[in-house]
């Protein structure tokens, strides 16, 4: 029977704020924003058993913006790969639940935060899928700024040059990196577009809409890559998070967390 991938999404975004505000860590922002398209991805769509993480016919998922790692684990743990009681070490001395993905966590793929390294490593796990006959499917979240790397680009000319059909990326889309506005820092524009003209179907979304999300990922890509460009919104969930570039760096403190959780409806 399929999650409830809302209350999925809830209750992720809640445990990315309680261990970032105990970690006194960062990148709660892209945390907020991913939450729904993993959400999605756990709940209801990716072949993937808690029990056997190596299963060699699972699908892949690669997280290449592994400043995300809190909520990345938040959705494993609740998907049974970990305890949930384990999340409130993250970025705590000793901890495998480090600030950036690490592929020791039971259910990742890679470890990942150098940007621009994940989806090349997920074009060559879906081509030896492709190569093999092999029926695991792969996809990638990359984020806006992550763009800006040119391995990303050779990556996706590799990728529709090679028709990788059983490859999918979502882009998180939320339009601000580190240093400012993806606009202002380095214009992304039209990116639907350059995507397409790199033999890739692309589609665009609502990365907050879980129906949408689930509607485009189960969409037919037959003999190309699939790009999904999710816009989404930094902070989503949290009012005084929305959209604001302060939050990809700062930390919540007791008030703001409890601020933060109550409007999220996910308690202390």
């Amino acid at each position: 029977m399929p999650t409830d991938t809302l209350q999925l999404a809830r209750t992720i975004r809640g445990h990315a704020l309680r261990m970032i505000a105990k970690a006194k860590a960062s990148h709660v922002g892209t945390c907020l924003s991913m939450a729904d398209l993993l959400a999605v991805l756990y709940g209801s769509f990716l072949r993937v058993d808690p029990k056997h993480p190596d299963w060699p016919q699972r699908d892949r998922l690669v997280v290449s913006k592994g400043h995300g790692a809190a909520v990345l684990y938040a959705v494993l743990a609740e998907s049974g790969f970990f305890p949930v009681t384990d999340l409130m070490t993250y970025g705590q001395s000793g901890s495998l639940l480090t600030g950036h993905v690490s592929h020791h966590v039971a259910g990742v793929e890679l470890s990942t935060g150098s940007l621009g390294h994940g989806l090349p490593v997920g074009c060559g796990l879906a081509l030896a899928a492709q190569r093999e006959r092999l029926d695991f499917r792969t996809y990638v979240i990359v984020s806006d700024g992550e763009l800006d790397e040119g391995s990303n680009w050779e990556a996706i000319l590799f990728a529709g040059h090679h028709k990788l059909d059983r490859l999918t990326a979502l882009i998180d889309y939320n339009k601000i990196q580190s240093f400012g506005s993806v606009k202002e820092v380095l214009d992304l524009e039209p990116l639907a577009d350059k995507w397409r003209s790199f033999a890739w179907n692309v589609l665009e979304i609502d990365g907050h809409d879980h129906g949408a999300i689930t509607n485009a990922l189960h969409a037919d890509s037959t003999g190309r890559p699939k790009a999904i460009l999710a816009h989404t919104i930094k902070g989503r969930g949290v009012a005084y998070m929305e959209g604001q570039l302060a939050w990809h760096y700062q930390s919540p403190d007791a008030k703001q967390l409890a601020e933060a959780l109550a409007g999220l409806g996910c308690g202390e």
